[in-house]
């Protein structure tokens, strides 16, 4: 069992895999910050100052705070604000996802068709097999005894 998990752990895709969730939780960190640190600041600004990450619905009477931190500690709260913003977040990252996706399968079209395009090489005909030689060389040396 130990030799089956080092195979499956040594798989190239195991480790493209794992390079790639690591890369894509710090893209997605990335993004997260783009969208709370300067998209959001922008849009409030736009439409009037108002802050999505704060917007909430307390679900108890006991929740009384202005801002969703402090409703949090108070009670049980309905952050959709909170979710406006992580909805921002999931398709400015989808975009970039399709965007990327896109410009590698442009990459990989333009190289193909360089490849279509391409001549073919001309690969120097394969040396005949040894009987097939040695059947020629009876039949030349039968042309020069009749000749």
């Amino acid at each position: 069992m130990w030799d089956e998990f080092k195979t499956f752990i040594a798989r190239g895709n195991v480790m493209d895999l794992a390079v790639g969730v690591i890369i894509g939780a710090a893209f997605a960190k990335i993004v997260d910050s783009l969208v709370k640190d300067i998209i959001m600041p922008l849009i409030g600004v736009i439409f009037g100052g108002f802050d999505f990450s704060n917007y909430f619905l307390p679900l108890s009477s006991a929740v009384t705070a202005p801002t969703l931190d402090a409703a949090r500690e108070q009670g049980a709260v309905f952050a959709y604000g909170n979710f406006i913003t992580v909805g921002i977040n999931f398709v400015i990252l989808a975009w970039i996802i399709f965007l990327m996706v896109k410009g590698v399968n442009k990459l990989r079209t333009s190289v193909e068709r360089k490849e279509e395009l391409r001549p073919p090489e001309e690969t120097p005909p394969a040396p005949p097999p040894a009987d097939i030689k040695l059947l020629t060389e009876i039949r030349d040396l039968l042309q020069t005894r009749q000749a």
